[in-house]
């Protein structure tokens, strides 16, 4: 079981348009934004994406703590596939893809009910807007925390913002990045990447490193990295002051 960790960078995530409300089922915890309430059926599609999940790793208990991506030999559950294909892509394990995995399945099921959506879970944001959405950084203790954050034009498309840290959470991260955050249109894989590049970011010296790697990857449209004070991007994102 994860340690529950209280979430106080939801205070700046708002919405005047939008209704917000929040729903938790065991360790899935969304904030969420839509034109109505829809708290029982996020609930109904929370709980039925954590069943397919949780079932699959019922038949293989090592899908949960492989590190490395995941050998799919087999017909799996749509969000199963999805986590195992972003685990490919970023070279990591397939529930580094977790959380995005459920916000994206979770705000694609609600968009038949409200044609605008906003999903966080954990730091990693699925949304799909009319006009343009500002994301601001949580990046623990650096200064820049919350100070800054990423403007993405959606222009009618499902975009995602997700984050990965070092210094701050109970995400498994073998780097010391404050934040590494990934924008692509695949919530799955700007999660699993996310995940991927923090790896790779021991100090300040290893950001421009990161970047490198991460533009490589097809599916990745923008990448911000926070070590301390410096900051590094490149992308189809627009960096504002909060």
């Amino acid at each position: 079981m994860k340690k529950y960790q209280q979430r106080h960078y939801r205070n700046l995530l708002k919405n005047h348009r939008l209704n917000f409300f929040r729903v938790v089922v065991k360790e899935t915890d969304l904030a969420i934004y839509a034109q109505k309430t829809l708290e029982t059926v996020a609930r109904e599609l929370i709980l039925k994406y954590r069943g397919y999940i949780e079932s699959y790793i019922e038949t293989y208990p090592e899908f949960a703590a492989t590190l490395l991506p995941w050998p799919l030999l087999e017909p799996a559950p749509e969000i199963v596939r999805n986590m195992v294909w972003a685990g490919h892509q970023a070279g990591v394990g397939p529930m580094a893809a977790v959380a995005g995995a459920v916000a994206e399945h979770v705000g694609q099921g609600l968009l038949k009910y409200s044609p605008e959506v906003i999903v966080e879970n954990g730091g990693d944001v699925f949304l799909k807007i009319q006009g343009s959405a500002t994301v601001a950084i949580f990046a623990g203790k650096s200064p820049l925390s919350l100070r800054i954050g990423i403007r993405i034009q959606p222009e009618n498309k499902a975009f995602s913002v997700c984050t990965s840290s070092g210094t701050v959470g109970h995400s498994k991260s073998m780097g010391k990045a404050d934040a590494v955050c990934v924008v692509s249109q695949s919530c799955c894989l700007a999660d699993a990447m996310a995940t991927s590049l923090g790896n790779q970011v021991s100090g300040k010296k290893d950001i421009q490193k990161a970047i490198e790697i991460g533009k490589q990857a097809q599916g990745v449209e923008g990448i911000l990295v926070i070590v301390g004070k410096k900051i590094g991007a490149w992308g189809n994102l627009q960096i504002i002051g909060l």
